[in-house]
């Protein structure tokens, strides 16, 4: 996204907003999409563990190495587990590990979209830089690329009555790419399927493929502004997409 219109969500208080339906709409077939890179083969997520824990002894000190390496021991162990506990863990992890801030408390601006290292290294982070460690924890454990989504949403707040909605981030996974995704959430450990968040309405997807848009055909994640910087500054941390 190019910027914010709102918040991200902080707190729960949903009433019902949307079908599965819905969601499915919101949900259109992965041919023709883009690559992590053009023409790259598609490949678990992989990185430097030296590199990386030199950045971020760098940046942010031994606290943010010992953060660092909580992650690797996640990873190792959720190495060859079932897919299931792999979404599990990992969102449980994330959820534990980085305290709900709006980016100008962390970063002093309106809108930044963090690395892992910096999600981790802070310890803090908005409701994309959760997405974004889920999504490329998930690829290093092998997840397929095209099974994971980004997805936009307006949350509905205020409890049952609300008009009140807020932009808001969530990961999807997709079985396949006309299924009903699950969602992995900032605001609980709780993994459910769309249809039971009557809370969410999706409003677009999008991963290192493309963005996907009801009715339309996919476009080229590059369009997502802030996503190339996010891939620069992940490979310059030791990254390696």
């Amino acid at each position: 996204m190019a910027g914010k219109d709102a918040l991200c969500v902080t707190a729960p208080g949903a009433v019902p907003l949307l079908s599965r339906r819905g969601w499915l709409l919101a949900s259109v077939s992965l041919a023709g999409g883009l690559a992590l890179r053009p023409g790259a083969p598609a490949r678990a997520f992989q990185f430097d563990a030296r590199r990386l824990e030199a950045s971020m002894r760098l940046r942010f000190g031994e606290p943010g190495v010992q953060a660092l390496h909580e992650w690797f021991v996640l990873l190792r162990a959720q190495a060859g587990r079932p897919l299931r506990e792999q979404l599990v863990a990992v969102n449980e992890f994330w959820n534990r590990m980085v305290l709900s801030a709006d980016d100008p408390a962390v970063w002093g601006q309106a809108d930044h979209w963090a690395t892992p290292l910096e999600s981790l290294g802070k310890r803090a982070g908005d409701c994309e830089d959760y997405v974004i460690g889920k999504y490329f924890s998930l690829l290093h454990l092998g997840v397929a690329g095209e099974k994971l989504r980004f997805i936009y949403v307006r949350a509905r707040i205020g409890g049952v009555g609300s008009i009140q909605s807020v932009a808001h981030m969530v990961l999807g996974y997709y079985e396949t790419p006309q299924a009903e995704p699950l969602v992995l959430d900032s605001l609980t450990d709780s993994m459910l399927p769309a249809s039971q968040r009557g809370d969410l309405a999706p409003v677009f997807s999008f991963n290192a493929r493309g963005i996907y848009v009801p009715g339309a055909r996919p476009t080229p994640a590059e369009r997502i502004s802030r996503w190339p910087d996010l891939l620069a500054r992940m490979q310059q941390e030791g990254f390696m997409p």
